[in-house]
């Protein structure tokens, strides 16, 4: 339970340990990764590391996204440009909306490209770090440790967090999407070249609900009714 710190194709392994180093800094351990492309082990990480190599140990590889956030009920990433479809917020209070459910991720993408908006459009919000106009990108270690920072401070505040909120997780909502993407276009609301941009407003809509798994199974349970109509069912007398 808790915050997990999601790296997505990491290039550099000093960034790597780096990273492990002020995880453990801030009192944070798991550390997933996604088609990095160094090595946990490499040499270099672990020297960065220093006193942190058990972070990079049990550093968790995933071959997707979606599959490194499994479980997560909210997942935000940190994005030097703005996603229009997504909600952006500074480092503090985006760790404390992260910090209001049992378990939640943080995205970091790859130090030369960052996150593409597939990678985006599993993420509710995007933490924006306040930095100069004229040099806004910061090294993916200094990122990590400013929201790492942030979390440790709400740690340690004397007010008692809110009860955490209990939505449904990822793959839930994931689902959702699908399903109802396959509706819309079923029913031409949607077509197959402009169904990745519709389906951002939806997915804002969706994120900003905060649905719990009985809230999607009720939707999904209308859209499968939707489905069967289409299809020649008939209405309920």
């Amino acid at each position: 339970m808790g915050l997990r710190i999601v790296l997505v194709g990491t290039q550099g392994a000093l960034n790597l340990g780096s990273v492990a180093r002020v995880m453990n800094n801030m009192g944070l351990q798991r550390l997933h990764l996604v088609k990095p492309e160094c090595s946990p082990q490499d040499p270099e990480a672990i020297r960065m590391a220093v006193h942190s190599r058990s972070i990079l140990d049990n550093a968790q590889i995933y071959g997707s996204l979606p599959d490194a956030l499994r479980g997560c009920q909210a997942v935000f990433a940190t994005c030097g440009r703005i996603d229009l479809n997504l909600t952006t917020m500074t480092p503090d209070r985006g760790m404390a909306t992260l910090r209001a459910f049992p378990e939640s991720g943080l995205v970091f993408g790859a130090e030369d490209r960052g996150l593409s908006k597939e990678e985006l459009q599993y993420c509710q919000g995007v933490i924006q770090i306040p930095a100069v106009e004229n040099y806004p990108s910061l090294n993916l270690a200094q990122a990590v440790g400013i929201c790492c920072y942030e979390w440790r401070r709400l740690e340690l505040a004397p007010d008692p967090s809110p009860p955490p909120i209990e939505t449904a997780p990822i793959e839930s909502i994931e689902g959702l999407f699908q399903h109802l993407e396959q509706v819309l276009l079923d029913i031409g609301y949607l077509y197959p070249h402009t169904a990745f941009a519709r389906m951002q407003k939806f997915r804002k809509i969706v994120h900003r609900s905060q649905l719990t798994q009985g809230e999607v199974a009720m939707v999904r349970g209308i859209l499968s009714q939707v489905g069967w109509a289409i299809k020649g069912g008939k209405n309920h007398e």
